[in-house]
């Protein structure tokens, strides 16, 4: 048995500030991690911490790029037990994506679709909360949550664990041993 992380997360940009106005929710940004140190943390996102206008695949961390920018990021931290093959599947599927990054693309018009309650979706696109359910749905992890997904509703998977809510500069793990997922 392993565990995975969920990690909502508001920067307070802009577009966080839209996206909570539509969605009346906390938290606007949603990404999937592998280890509790949230070193291996990934999402669809900006590419360049300081361009919100071009996103794509994206391996985000607490002290580099976006949040390292957005120092007042808020957050909160469920973790999900899986089990050995399920963390696998997420494991390769990450490294997938990773590995074909270039050829995926920022799902702008779903993202901003979702205030309309529709659901527009292109190929190759993808924006944070549609990525980190198309991973769990490939786990046979996603059955609990909505066609039109939003960063919140991964609340709705009953198999969570609260793991801490505050700052995400705050955060600290000691003593955690990282699962590497390679290049």
């Amino acid at each position: 048995m392993k565990k995975i992380y969920i990690i909502l997360t508001n920067t307070g940009t802009v577009l966080s500030r839209v996206i909570k106005l539509y969605t009346q929710k906390e938290y606007t940004h949603v990404s999937i991690a592998l280890d509790k140190k949230l070193e291996y943390m990934y999402s669809f996102g900006r590419l360049n911490p300081y361009n919100p206008f071009f996103g794509g695949f994206v391996h985000e961390s607490i002290r580099h790029g976006t949040f390292k920018r957005f120092k007042n990021t808020t957050t909160c931290i469920y973790s999900i037990d899986v089990s050995d093959e399920q963390y696998e599947i997420i494991k390769n599927n990450i490294k997938e994506f990773k590995r074909k990054r270039r050829m995926y693309k920022f799902n702008v018009i779903g993202l901003f679709a979702v205030a309309i309650h529709m659901k527009i979706k292109f190929k190759n696109s993808f924006y944070c909360a549609e990525f980190v359910k198309e991973v769990l749905q490939r786990a046979n992890m996603a059955n609990e949550l909505p066609n039109i997904i939003k960063p919140e509703d991964f609340k709705l998977l009953s198999n969570l664990s609260f793991e801490y809510k505050g700052m995400l500069r705050d955060y600290d793990v000691k003593d955690n041993i990282l699962d590497n997922i390679g290049a």
